[in-house]
């Protein structure tokens, strides 16, 4: 890879990082003004909440930056070159091209999420998100490294399987780590707004319903992006209502799970 494209790349990494932070900085706003549920006693709790939780996520984005973008980078590069992915096979124009992209992406998304419910060894690493009882915007960060690594992993082999350009992956992951904030959020639509939103994005009251203590609400509303991939495969569930919703994990609640050591610890329990 040539230095022009390395400092491109370094390029869109800051682009992504500002946009990032100026969301965060206006969800976090949003959840102190009007939060949905009361999850801390004063503002130090609540810190060190978030401290926590972005650790744990700076962590995993400086392994994904210095171990997989390149690599992801390069595969996408060979599959264009060598004409190879489902994009590549078939002839779009370029609007439909990055709908398509999108959608695959997203498709991939929700059957990972499903999986790491479905597969023991997964789910170890997966609860690690979901043991968060005070879920905020921070809890978007919150994701184990070997969950982290296990899907980057596997994104290398499914790039240029599909044919997406980098471009396009930018762009979804962009648009993907927006709403996935916004959805962990600890804040609330509007009834008629929420209704409307969730015919296609996953909205904030969706993803509560997910974050339950309920496992049969647990393990519902995989989606991440789009919620089309719930009402197709059948796993969208609703709760009429949100305010009574449990968040967490029964048997997460020790203060030495929710440490930063013990989060890191908790899939060889």
């Amino acid at each position: 890879m040539g230095d022009t494209e390395v400092t491109d790349l370094a390029g869109i990494q800051q682009w992504r990082g500002l946009a990032s932070v100026g969301w965060l900085v206006v969800l976090l706003a949003w959840e102190t003004a009007a939060p949905f549920f009361v999850l801390f006693r004063d503002p130090q709790e609540r810190g060190l909440h978030a401290l926590r939780n972005f650790l744990v996520g700076l962590v995993n984005a400086v392994v994904v930056g210095s171990a997989f973008v390149l690599a992801w980078r390069a595969v996408i590069a060979w599959a264009g070159t060598h004409h190879f992915g489902v994009l590549n096979w078939i002839s779009a124009p370029g609007g439909l091209r990055i709908v398509l992209a999108v959608l695959m992406l997203d498709a991939w998304t929700y059957a990972w999420h499903r999986i790491c419910h479905r597969v023991p060894m997964l789910w170890s690493f997966h609860r690690v998100h979901h043991g968060d009882a005070r879920m905020d915007v921070t809890t978007a960060n919150r994701f184990h490294l070997g969950e982290i690594v296990a899907s980057s992993v596997l994104r290398i082999a499914l790039l240029p399987l599909l044919g997406v350009r980098f471009g396009e992956l930018v762009l979804y992951e962009t648009l993907l780590q927006a709403v996935v904030q916004w959805q962990h959020a600890n804040i609330a639509l509007p009834p008629a707004l929420e209704r409307v939103l969730r015919l296609v994005v996953v909205t904030p009251g969706l993803h509560k319903v997910h974050h339950s203590r309920e496992r049969p609400e647990t393990d519902s509303n995989y989606a991440s992006l789009l919620s089309v991939w719930d009402r197709l495969f059948g796993s969208l569930r609703l709760r009429e209502r949100p305010e009574e919703i449990r968040l967490g994990l029964d048997g997460f609640d020790g203060a030495e799970r929710q440490t930063l050591r013990g989060l890191f610890r908790e899939p060889f329990r």
